[in-house]
């Protein structure tokens, strides 16, 4: 029997989101990751077609890490005829079912608006997926420990290793045939404020590893003082600064650096406001387990009591009809859905309003078009004035630059056979060819959507 892997690329390829990668072999059918496409329409509209594979085929799912880009799919393969086991790290099963209850509740809540508001095309507008839905595909999980071979089949074992990104992030190790493939998954940055360097690895026969600032250096900016003079700002005008924020990590650095920042005196003790329940939610996966990260628990405790925690909507309206200085912490983190648009919609048309971005803006989504300048905002089918000072910090990504990705490989011993670059626009994945190219001298290989590459092994 001839022996191959049989790689599907079926998101994340010439893109950054919907991560999913099928390996069909003779003994087993793995997808890595299972995620949703965000950003542009024409993407956000692949969720909705069914993926052109035999679903049912498929026996296991092994995840990177627990972000909607790398889950937010799953019900919907459930859906199409999945029956497997959904595999991760015990964090990121914990954040991935915080993010599919809180999706799906969104999902179901944005269809009942949009067809009660009539902003919709279609008659009627369904949710993506349902809670009910969610709960069957959280049924499926299991969690495996990092740092272990485990065995699938005969000839196939997977690893997980710690990677930095959010808690519970790894990349994946695949032994097929004596063949090792590793799947970057998303690559931390050294230094986080709440998380271990990631771990890099040794041996890689086949890469696929991720480009999102492929083609860019974060700016050696000093986070701290940048926060304190534009907080500072905000309070001199009386205004309010909203930050956008992703629920996993982003939400509990900002938490923690605003913390330390009143701490250590370099800003008042302005009210700061949590708007983000799924955020609240990951703070307690953040106790659960205190061996993924670095924060201590009296520290833990103290940056929880330094803020308050909006419960309800009617809070929200409460906390926008404040009118003392604030800070504002609200998912979504591309400004795609959530409470923040809540706050927007009524303060973005204000002079006094600092909108401060924190994360990677993925193309076609409000966040971009904000950082890009918009002069107006789309929200809930109405057009806003967008008077809001927009502000960017890029040093608060997640995601390892292009200097951090080339040292993140310098530990592989072997000469890979490919690259595959994933996970990254266009200019970011050829910057990052070329420059592999130069630095390491590997044949590198840029998939697109749908690609279906076989590897004899």
């Amino acid at each position: 029997m001839e022996n191959f892997a049989k790689i599907n690329f079926l998101g994340a390829a010439g893109v950054v989101t919907g991560s999913k990668f099928l390996i069909e072999t003779s003994e087993k059918n793995i997808l890595i990751d299972c995620g949703m496409f965000q950003g542009l329409k024409a993407l956000r509209e692949l969720n909705w077609s069914n993926l052109p594979i035999n679903v049912e085929t498929i026996d296991v799912v092994l995840l990177t890490h627990g972000h909607l880009d790398h889950v937010g799919y799953l019900p919907r393969l459930l859906k199409q005829g999945f029956t497997g086991k959904i595999i991760g790290t015990a964090p990121t099963l914990a954040i991935t079912e915080i993010i599919l209850k809180d999706s799906a509740k969104i999902h179901e809540e944005d269809a009942k608006k949009a067809n009660k508001e009539k902003y919709t095309k279609y008659n009627p507008a369904l949710p993506f997926y349902t809670k009910l839905e969610a709960e069957k595909t959280i049924a499926l999980f299991h969690a495996e420990i990092a740092d272990k071979w485990i065995k699938l089949s005969e000839n196939i074992s997977y690893h997980f290793k710690y990677n930095g990104h959010i808690i519970g992030a790894t990349y994946i190790e695949l032994d097929i045939n004596g063949k090792r493939f590793v799947f970057s998954g998303d690559i931390g940055r050294p230094n986080d404020y709440l998380l271990e360097n990631p771990k890099k690895p040794e041996w890689a026969d086949f890469l696929f590893i991720e480009s999102t600032y492929g083609n860019r250096l974060h700016p050696k900016e000093n986070i701290e003082d940048t926060l304190s003079k534009l907080i500072k700002e905000v309070i001199h005008k009386k205004g309010t600064l909203i930050i956008p924020s992703f629920a996993v990590e982003r939400l509990q650095s900002l938490m923690y650096l605003l913390w330390k920042l009143y701490k250590t005196n370099k800003i008042p003790n302005i009210p700061i406001f949590i708007d983000s329940p799924m955020g609240i939610n990951v703070l307690e996966v953040f106790q659960q387990f205190p061996k993924w990260h670095k924060l201590s628990i009296s520290d833990y405790n103290a940056m929880c009591n330094h803020v308050t925690i909006v419960q309800s909507y009617k809070e929200t309206w409460e906390t926008i009809d404040d009118k003392r200085s604030k800070i504002i912490i609200a998912g979504s983190g591309m400004v795609t859905g959530g409470r923040v648009l809540t706050y927007l919609q009524q303060l973005i048309d204000e002079t006094v309003t600092t909108v401060l971005l924190v994360g990677y803006q993925a193309e076609g989504t409000r966040g971009r078009q904000l950082q890009n300048g918009a002069h107006e905002i789309r929200f809930f089918g109405k057009y806003y004035p967008v008077k809001a000072k927009i502000k960017h910090i890029e040093s608060l990504s997640a995601h390892a630059d292009q200097s951090d990705l080339l040292h993140w490989m310098s530990h592989i011993k072997n000469v890979p056979e490919t690259v595959f670059l994933i996970h990254g626009e266009p200019t970011a994945l050829d910057t990052f060819r070329v420059k592999i190219k130069d630095v390491y001298g590997w044949n590198v290989t840029i998939p697109k959507l749908t690609d279906v590459e076989k590897i004899l092994l």
